[in-house]
C-alpha cells in the first residue's frame, strides 16, 4: 500500500535537512550506505500514530540568492501541489516572513492540498513567541512552532499532518497476485512495455518525457498466473518546472515502489545508467523490493562481439549496490525478451519469499565463521551466537552478537554473500538486524 506523501516547501536554510534527520532517526534503518543514493537525499521516511509516510524535500539544499530564491520556491510549490497528500510550508522564525514566503502562500492557498505551516527555529519551550504571530499573515490558518534541532513541537506538528492523511485504502489483497512496478526515468519506455505486454495501446505513449499523468494499474494473466503491472505516473509538464522533471518523476516512482512486490527497473540502453536511474533503483533497494534490471531499446543499439557482456558489466558496476538483481536486455518496441520478464518476476518473487529453517541457517553460519574469523578490535573479537530469519519480502535476519561496534560492514557483507551462495536469494535484498546478547568480549 502506498504511503502518504508529505512534501516540504521552504527557503534554503530554514531547517529542512535537520527536520529530515529527525524523521529518519525515528525509524530502524538498514545498515548499509548505498553508493550514489544516500548522497543528495531528498526524502525521509517517518511513522506517526501507526501510519508510515514519506517526506519529500521538494527543493533540495542548493544555495540560492536574490530573485532566484523566489523562482525556486514557486517551482517547489508546484511540485508539492502535484505530488503530495499534505504540504508542510516550513518558514524560519529567526528570519521572519519574506516576500518569497508570501508568493508561495498565495499559490498554496489556491491548491486543493492541505497545508500545515511549520515555524522552525523556535528553540524555547513554552508559549508561542510574539514574533511568531506574523506568520498568521500568510493566510494559511494555524501555525505550529517547532525546533528541528531540539525536537520541540514535533508531536503537535505530526498530529496536524496526520489529520490530513488520506484514509487507509482497503486494497483488496489477493495473495495469488504479484504486483509489479515498472519504474525508470521519463521516456525509458515504461508505457511502451506495458502496451507490449497487453498487446494493445492502453497507456499513452509519446516521445515527450512525462506524458503519463496518473498511476495506472493493469491486471495481466500469463500461464494461469495473475499480475498487476503498475505503470509509474509521469509528469504534467509545465514550462516553469521543466528542469524539475527528474525530481518529479523520482517522487512519483516511489509511490509505485511502495505498492509493489517486484520492481522492473527500466534502463534506456542508449543513455545507460543515469543519476536518476541510480536514485530510483536505490529507493527500491532500500525498501527491500525484489528487482529486475531491464535494459530497454536494445534493438537500436549498434552491436559487435562482446557488446552485451560489456554493457552488463558496466551496469553492474554502476548499480553495484544492486548486484543481486538479474539483468535482461529487452525491446518493448519489438517484443524481444519481454516474455522473459514474467519468468524473472516469478523467480525473484519466490526468492524474496523464501524461508530458511533456523537449524540449517545456523549450520551455514557456523561454517562461515569457521572459514573466515570475525573481526576484532583492541583485543575484543566479534562473536555471533546465532541467527534466525525474522521475515520475508525481503528476507530479514536477526544476528545475535556480543558487541554492535565490532560488526564491520565487510563481514556483514561476507555473511550475506554466504547466504546467497547457499540459499540463492537472487533478485532480492537481504536485511540484517543486529541484536546484542550479553557482553562476552573475551
Amino acid at each position: 500500500m502506498a504511503k502518504p506523501v508529505v512534501a516540504i516547501v521552504g527557503r534554503p536554510n530554514v531547517g529542512k535537512s535537520t527536520f529530515f534527520n529527525y524523521l529518519s532517526g525515528r525509524r530502524i534503518s538498514i545498515i548499509e550506505d548505498t553508493p550514489g543514493v544516500t548522497r543528495d537525499r531528498i526524502y525521509a521516511e517517518g511513522e506517526w500514530r501507526g501510519r508510515k509516510f514519506t517526506a519529500i524535500d521538494t527543493g533540495g539544499i542548493e544555495p540560492f540568492t536574490g530573485d532566484f530564491i523566489k523562482q525556486q520556491m514557486i517551482r517547489q510549490a508546484e511540485i508539492a501541489m502535484e505530488t503530495a497528500d499534505v504540504i508542510i510550508f516550513m518558514v524560519d522564525m529567526k528570519t521572519g516572513v519574506t516576500a518569497a514566503d508570501y508568493d508561495v502562500a498565495v499559490m498554496l492557498r489556491k491548491s486543493d492540498k492541505p497545508v500545515v505551516v511549520a515555524v522552525n527555529k523556535v528553540d524555547q519551550v513554552g508559549d508561542i513567541p510574539a514574533d511568531a504571530y506574523e506568520f498568521y499573515n500568510l493566510g494559511m490558518g494555524e501555525i505550529y512552532t517547532i525546533s528541528s534541532i531540539h525536537g520541540l513541537g514535533m508531536g503537535e506538528l505530526l498530529d496536524a499532518i496526520y489529520e490530513h492523511f488520506p484514509p487507509e485504502a482497503s486494497e483488496t489483497e489477493d495473495e495469488d497476485v504479484i504486483r509489479v512496478a515498472v519504474i525508470g526515468k521519463p521516456n525509458a519506455g515504461k508505457s511502451s512495455l506495458i502496451n507490449r505486454i497487453l498487446g494493445e495501446e492502453r497507456v499513452i505513449v509519446s516521445d515527450i518525457p512525462g506524458t503519463t499523468r496518473d498511476a495506472i494499474d493493469t491486471p495481466v494473466q500469463r500461464n494461469d498466473k495473475k499480475y498487476i503491472f503498475i505503470d509509474t505516473a509521469g509528469i504534467r509538464r509545465k514550462s516553469k518546472i521543466e528542469e524539475n522533471i527528474e525530481r518529479y518523476s523520482v517522487i512519483r516512482s516511489w509511490t509505485a515502489v511502495d505498492r509493489a512486490d517486484v520492481c522492473i527497473i527500466l534502463i534506456d540502453a542508449q543513455d545507460g545508467v543515469t543519476e536518476q536511474d541510480t536514485k530510483i533503483a536505490g529507493y527500491a533497494h532500500e525498501q527491500g523490493k525484489a528487482s529486475i534490471i531491464a535494459v530497454n531499446k536494445w534493438d537500436v543499439v549498434e552491436k559487435e562481439t562482446g557488446t552485451l557482456e560489456k554493457t552488463r558489466e558496466t551496469i553492474s558496476k554502476q548499480l553495484e549496490f544492486m548486484s543481486y538483481a538479474p539483468i535482461v536486455f529487452i525491446s518493448a518496441k519489438t517484443g524481444q525478451r519481454v516474455e522473459r520478464l514474467f519468468e524473472l518476476v516469478d523467480y525473484v518473487f519466490d526468492q524474496a519469499s523464501f524461508r530458511v529453517q533456523t537449524g540449517m541457517l545456523n549450520d551455514v553460519l557456523n561454517e562461515a565463521v569457521a572459514m573466515v574469523q570475525p573481526p576484532s578490535d583492541k583485543g575484543k573479537r566479534l562473536k555471533i551466537y546465532y541467527m534466525t530469519q525474522a521475515g520475508i519480502k525481503p528476507p530479514k535476519f536477526i544476528l545475535f552478537i556480543n558487541n554492535m561496534e565490532l560488526m564491520h560492514y565487510s563481514y556483514e557483507r561476507y555473511i550475506q554473500n554466504t547466504l546467497r551462495s547457499n540459499f540463492g536469494f537472487e533478485g532480492t535484498p537481504i536485511q540484517f538486524i543486529l541484536r546484542e546478547k550479553g557482553r562476552d568480549d573475551t
